[in-house]
């Protein structure tokens, strides 16, 4: 009969021994079989539910180094900018197209200023020799400061006269026409430049076959041999004494919305 040495040091009829603990209750009944082999099914299961994978070849072993570890993060990164920026371009192209076809409030079209007056500030007038009514020339800028008036198609002769009255004594008003000059037939206007007035102001009727002075003034070009069309109303230069151009009025009626300006040419 064999002794508790010959189960391992445990007793014959399955007790405890002395010298170890008991197995926990939850364990249940543990058999032991004489085949280590039927237990490998259980050994399978419990590698599946473990997850244990077998042990790693030459290639794992050597892609599990540091130095490997340390470039396949190193490539990853570098991988990951291109990505972001494709991603981030075709996301705007996206976004472009929406906002591009998406319905929106109609724009309203420009509108070109059409105001009785336009401010040009740093513009100058050009260096342009007009025509007399005696047939000399008349250097432009030689009669700065002064106030031009555009004659064409219209019947100027009030608005000339205002205009004398009203700049100080040393402006020069200069009537501007593409056809040959001709002197209004009212009191106290003269044609000519060499005839002076009585209160000592300058009035000179001058020729622009060019029609230089109304492109400047944004007006269509006048022909000599056609009547020029016109709403009743004069374009007009206030040019100071350097020669700067300090408004362009392109639709003027009355001297009073000159006055302004008149009062900067003392």
């Amino acid at each position: 009969m064999a002794g508790a040495s010959d189960n391992g040091g445990w007793p014959p009829d399955g007790g405890s021994s002395d010298d170890l603990p008991d197995l926990p209750e939850e364990w249940g009944v543990i058999v032991i079989p004489d085949d280590l082999s039927e237990l490998s099914d259980e050994v399978e299961a419990v590698r599946a539910e473990l997850h244990l994978a077998p042990p790693p070849n030459r290639w794992q072993r050597f892609a599990r180094r540091p130095a490997v570890r340390r470039l396949r993060r190193a490539g990853s990164l570098l991988l990951r900018a291109p990505v972001l920026i494709v991603s981030m371009a075709i996301l705007v192209t996206v976004a472009s197209l929406f906002a591009s076809a998406w319905p929106g409030t109609p724009r309203q079209p420009a509108t070109q200023r059409t105001s009785e007056t336009t401010p040009a500030p740093g513009k100058t007038m050009p260096a342009l020799d007009l025509i007399g009514a005696d047939g000399q020339t008349v250097p432009l800028l030689g009669k700065k400061p002064m106030v031009v008036i555009i004659t064409d198609g219209c019947v100027c002769d009030r608005l000339i006269a205002d205009t004398v009255a009203a700049v100080p004594l040393r402006v020069s008003v200069l009537a501007v026409s593409v056809t040959a000059p001709t002197a209004a037939a009212s009191p106290g206007t003269l044609a000519t430049a060499q005839t002076p007035r009585a209160d000592g102001k300058t009035l000179l009727y001058l020729q622009d076959p060019t029609g230089h002075l109304r492109q400047l003034a944004g007006l269509p070009p006048a022909r000599p041999d056609k009547r020029t069309p016109s709403d009743g109303t004069a374009a007009t230069f206030v040019v100071d004494d350097t020669g700067r151009i300090l408004h362009t009025y392109q639709h003027v009626v009355s001297v009073e919305g000159l006055k302004p300006d008149f009062a900067r040419l003392n």
